[in-house]
């Protein structure tokens, strides 16, 4: 059935009758109008609006139009879905073109199917992060080359919630400023500010928030997002008058518009900004009405603020109230469905409240009142249903923190058997480490390809969208041939800058991959330093029980454990203090000088002029060179040999370390490894190496190492260092 198109026109009541004439030298103008459905007045979009002296347009995603043209002139209004309507131009008044019985075309239709791609993205966001950009990608493809703006910003908003969910912050605030830039919305500016907040941008995030203060046509449940993202950017910077008033006022839109879950919130982060200006009294006020609201929203709610008043009591050291708290949760989350226990109850929570990690709290809180006995039973839990929920890290944790309880109570046997215990749970910690990294680094280059993918998608659109623009400036060129010189140009420069700014963007994307991977490969470089030290420092142990020197090894392992415990939580850290670093070298060399006393002896020499304040070093750097001078250079020497270290000050930004020793040499240290095949090869001096290459990398050549013979004869062996300060 073919379709018919009504067009209205209105003009002036003082046209004249020559009027509609084509005469030559006609002036021109710029003539707007719409096409819609005449039955409920749809817009019709992409609709082809032309003139008879070949002016071209199309209609938008509102079914608007505007087209130069002459009084006189031929309009012709084309479409697969109604037939063609031609009409003389009679006046400038507006047209409105209705069309009877409208049908959806195959665009609309294309539009459905870009909703139904964005709806599954959305579905499989939490559970698979390829898959659910994947539809994004298909969502975006389907609009075509010409998809409107309020399409393209929804599809870029659930590409940025994705990437929120899954702390790409960098690239989830990319893509809502892009949703932002072709339709700002409410909903869009709140999720960027809250982004900007999980990613510590607390003045951007301000900014934002406050852009939002003067928009009336928010829900309420939306201004109770703005004020609370206002707290929360205060907070973060330190601003707390400032962020309590905005709590308050969200608080109090809440309560009147009857938000139940936000009220509880909100009450739990007021709490929690009294307690961290050590304003107890009024946190516990708080606290308690976020107790008492969470009590009537899912138990999952309840048993997370349980938990957060339990943090609470610990911080104020009321252990007691905090032990009753916590065994409280403990019961509940034994009423819960297993599925929800093991998964952590909710996201933003499951590091801490699992049955193991309260467990492992409840026996610190023990410990921390001396009431030892009382604490084990709760460590021997956590231990357990660590292990069977397999949690490597509150399984470590628990495991050591038992040891020490051992050890405090004099039964160093069952110490030192749970302590390795320990000590292999950091190895096998150490490996999952290793998978995680791995599969960290191939998911962001698999995220890398998809975003560049996006790009591209949206660079044929835009360079399409340049080439109408270009198509109709064509169409201009018989009547502004002044202005076609200036087209092309503009047309230039926008292209040179948008190749410009994928370049950039591009170029900035790979430095911050490449930033990324670094700092993950010296993560991991630093996992294995700690594991490959305690195993060398426990043969050590090892020997004075061996020889049944108690004593000595009680005193060893006593030291050791000073040791490990500053290196530990050294662990962490990218550099620390050189005068740390020297501090622990120290008793590195006292411990390895008391096993082999008859090997060695040492001087640790610093220059009075060195500024030891002013320079800072990666941990654990010096120990591996110290430990080769020791075990294969001066351990095989037939006399008493000598470790020197020397530290002093080449310039002001520039520290030079040097470790010598008289031992054996290189050269006949390797010919003992290599008639020694039962001993394993260290792994220490391959990670210091790959760690000096990645520092300098970041770093600019922060660091420089050299190996020599120390003397003529290829024995001893000297290594020198220079750090350069940042």
């Amino acid at each position: 059935m073919h379709k018919k198109g009504y067009i209205l026109w209105v003009f002036l009541l003082f046209t004249y009758p020559l009027l509609s004439q084509d005469l030559p030298g006609e002036k021109t103008f710029l003539l707007e109008g719409s096409v819609k459905g005449k039955e409920n007045y749809t817009p019709i979009a992409g609709v082809e609006v032309r003139t008879d002296k070949g002016q071209y347009t199309t209609t938008n995603g509102l079914g608007e139009f505007k087209i130069k043209v002459a009084i006189g002139d031929w309009l012709i209004v084309e479409s697969p879905d109604f037939e063609t309507v031609r009409h003389r131009i009679g006046s400038n008044e507006e047209i409105s073109v209705l069309v009877e019985d409208y049908e959806p075309s195959r665009k609309q239709l294309r539009q459905e199917t870009h909703q139904v791609f964005l709806d599954s993205a959305i579905f499989y966001k939490k559970l698979d992060i390829e898959k659910s950009i994947d539809f994004v990608v298909q969502a975006i493809s389907s609009l075509g080359k010409r998809g409107n703006k309020k399409e393209l910003a929804n599809a870029y908003t659930v590409l940025g919630e994705i990437y929120q969910y899954h702390k790409q912050y960098d690239l989830a605030i990319d893509n809502f400023k892009y949703a932002l830039e072709q339709r700002r919305t409410v909903k869009t500016s709140l999720l960027l500010g809250k982004t900007y907040i999980l990613n510590k941008q607390f003045k951007d995030a301000e900014n934002i928030y406050e852009s939002l203060t003067d928009i009336n046509r928010m829900v309420p449940y939306q201004r109770v997002e703005m004020f609370e993202g206002l707290g929360d950017a205060n907070k973060g910077l330190g601003q707390i008058d400032r962020a309590l008033d905005f709590y308050n006022e969200a608080l109090k839109i809440a309560e009147k518009n009857q938000i139940a879950p936000k009220v509880t919130d909100l009450n739990s982060k007021i709490a929690e900004t009294y307690a961290k200006e050590k304003r107890p009294v009024e946190a516990e006020g708080y606290f308690s009405n976020s107790l008492r609201l969470s009590k009537q929203e899912a138990p999952q709610r309840a048993i997370q603020e349980n938990e957060k008043v339990a943090d609470f009591y610990s911080e104020e050291k009321r252990f007691d109230d905090e032990i009753q708290l916590r065994k409280k949760s403990l019961k509940e989350l034994k009423q819960l469905p297993a599925e929800k226990v093991s998964s952590g109850l909710l996201d933003v929570q499951k590091d801490s409240i699992t049955p193991q990690r309260i467990n492992y709290k409840i026996a610190n809180a023990y410990i921390a009142q001396e009431k030892l006995t009382e604490a084990i039973p709760y460590l021997e839990r956590s231990i357990a249903e660590a292990d069977s929920e397999d949690d490597l890290v509150v399984q470590k944790d628990a495991t050591r923190k038992l040891s020490e309880v051992y050890r405090y109570q004099g039964d160093f046997n069952k110490a030192l058997e749970t302590y390795q215990e320990y000590v292999s749970l950091v190895d096998t910690l150490y490996a999952r480490k290793e998978q995680e990294i791995s599969r960290a680094v191939r998911l962001n280059r698999e995220i890398a390809a998809k975003q560049n993918q996006i790009a591209s998608l949206e660079q044929d659109r835009e360079l399409t969208q340049s080439k109408y623009n270009l198509a109709l400036a064509e169409q201009q060129l018989s009547e502004e041939s002044n202005k076609r010189q200036k087209w092309v140009i503009y047309s230039l420069i926008f292209g040179l800058l948008l190749m410009a700014s994928t370049a950039f963007f591009y170029y900035r994307s790979n430095r911050q991959q490449k930033l990324a991977n670094n700092l993950l490969a010296l993560k991991s470089l630093r996992s294995q330093m700690n594991p490959h030290f305690i195993f060398n420092a426990l043969n050590s142990v090892n020997n004075f029980i061996a020889k049944s020197d108690e004593r000595s090894a009680n005193r060893f392992l006593s030291e050791f454990s000073v040791l490990m415990r500053a290196v530990l939580e050294n662990s962490e850290e990218d550099f620390i203090p050189l005068a740390k670093e020297l501090e622990l070298l120290e008793l590195y060399v006292k411990l390895e000088h008391s096993r082999f006393p008859d090997k060695f002896d040492y001087s640790i020499e610093i220059d009075e002029n060195v500024d030891v304040g002013a320079f800072e070093i990666p941990p654990m750097l010096l120990q591996p060179y110290i430990e080769n001078a020791i075990w294969h250079g001066l351990r095989y020497k037939d006399e008493k040999g000598f470790l020197k270290i020397g530290v002093r000050q080449l310039n002001a930004d520039l520290l030079q370390i040097s470790i010598s020793d008289n031992g054996i040499g290189r050269k006949q240290s390797a010919a003992l490894k290599t008639s020694n095949q039962k001993k394993q090869k260290s792994k220490g001096m391959g990670n210091i190496k790959k760690r000096i290459a990645i520092l300098n990398d970041m770093h600019k050549n922060k660091v420089d190492v050299s190996i020599e013979d120390l003397y003529d004869d290829a024995t001893g062996t000297q290594v020198i260092l220079k750090l350069r300060k940042d």
